[in-house]
């Protein structure tokens, strides 16, 4: 059981930098990196919330469940 991060798809999708998705959400381009590739065990509501209004979507646009 897998949790999938497609924050880079979504991001691509919306033409929109790391570096500048980061600087408007609060974060670091390193804990954005790690956000993207899926290293990190968790994720904030608050900044879930961020980053999905910057990117126009939903949490389930940027997260899926791989069985």
């Amino acid at each position: 059981m897998n949790i999938i991060v497609n924050l880079d798809v979504v991001m691509a999708q919306r033409k929109i930098k790391s570096k500048d998705l980061a600087a408007q959400i609060g974060i670091s381009e390193q804990n954005l990196s790690l956000l993207k590739s899926g290293k990190v065990k968790g994720v904030r509501f608050n900044t879930l919330a961020k980053i999905c209004q910057v990117l126009e979507c939903q949490p389930g646009d940027l997260l899926a469940f791989e069985d």
